[in-house]
């Protein structure tokens, strides 16, 4: 039998992004799956249309909205696989309704994230935006600036998962005083609690005392616009905020203010509330802000990961096989798409 008879045979899975690590490919293409990739951010009237001529059986999320009718669209979709752990841009309970489930990559890219978190946690620690502009612009602070240290530094967790606890690891290594928010935390009385970090029963805790908080929770209509202006009035003028998370978690337009009058000392942002933002974006004008593109999980070994990990859940479902349910996705723990 020739190759193209071959392909011919094989199901279709359609991949919401221009590219997995080569491994999962083969690992699909070794189980009778081809990869049919739609590009980053495709309009959802264009992945319809890729998902209906290629009547997919199954998609492997990582761009652009899932919506109820790409669901639909090939009338044939008998699971969903996220590229990651984030699900808001899936419709996760129109899949429901469909008896189709969604499965997440949650763990796989935490290493990758976590030390991006960290990076982003340093850089604004270290002042690293301010000197950087100060110098270029001819402002030669070598006479005047005093800097922080790592030691000592307050870092508050909201949301200890996978990430998190990666974060912990790393910032008690540097010499953090680590705390953390949540209610899982809580649950047994902070037994699951790594040594080192302090499990607070109330946000305000993180809020008001640290020096650097960083975000780590999913996005669902509790955590929705969490850091507001509220929020950020209660942060110490010195403190900053970094986000590898979700980015409607954050205000935008209230960080914008709260960096341009001086109400916080610092931001990191990786995902943002639209992706991509608008170029013109509000926040982007905000002094003492470091933007990355939602880039944080993007290493080759999280790559790997986060691929083999879907392409396993798609291919052990369509035969059958028993997946653990930590990885699956409910709308009623992690909301999802509205559309």
């Amino acid at each position: 039998m020739d190759t193209e008879s071959m392909s011919a045979e094989k199901q279709k899975i359609l991949v919401t992004r221009s590219r997995i690590d080569s491994s999962a490919v083969d690992l699909l293409s070794e189980n009778g799956f081809e990869c049919i990739f739609s590009p980053p951010y495709a309009k959802p009237e264009e992945v319809i249309e890729t998902a209906k001529s290629n009547n997919v059986c199954a998609i492997m999320v990582s761009q652009g909205k899932i919506t109820d009718a790409v669901i639909r669209a090939s009338g044939n979709v008998k699971v969903i696989a996220k590229h990651g752990s984030g699900v808001n841009n899936i419709n996760i309970a129109a899949a429901e309704k469909l008896g189709i489930p969604v499965y997440r990559a949650a763990g796989a890219n935490a290493r990758a994230v976590a030390e991006h978190a960290i990076a982003l946690i340093l850089s604004l620690r270290k002042s690293l935006p301010y000197l950087s502009d100060a110098t270029r612009g001819g402002n030669w602070l070598k006479g005047s600036f005093i800097g922080k240290d790592f030691g000592g530094t307050k870092l508050g967790l909201i949301g200890f998962g996978a990430i998190g606890r990666e974060v912990a690891s790393m910032a008690m290594g540097l010499g953090m005083e680590v705390s953390a928010f949540d209610p899982a935390l809580l649950a047994n009385g902070g037994a699951s609690c790594p040594e080192g970090v302090t499990a607070v029963a109330d946000m305000d805790d993180i809020i008001c005392n640290c020096d650097v908080i960083s975000l780590h929770c999913p996005l669902v209509p509790a955590t929705r616009h969490l850091v507001n202006s509220e929020f950020l009035k209660k942060m110490q003028p010195h403190a900053a905020i970094v986000n590898t998370a979700r980015g409607g978690m954050i205000d935008e337009d209230a960080l914008a203010d709260a960096l341009a009058s001086g109400e916080i000392a610092g931001a990191g942002v990786d995902s943002f509330e639209q992706e991509p933002p608008a170029a013109d974006a509000k926040l982007f004008k905000a002094p003492n802000l470091i933007v990355t593109p939602h880039a944080a999980g993007l290493t080759p070994g999280a790559e790997r990961n986060m691929a083999t990990m879907a392409a396993r859940f798609i291919i052990d479902h369509l035969e059958g096989r028993e997946i653990n349910p930590a990885f699956l996705a409910t709308s009623a723990a992690l909301g999802g798409l509205q559309e």
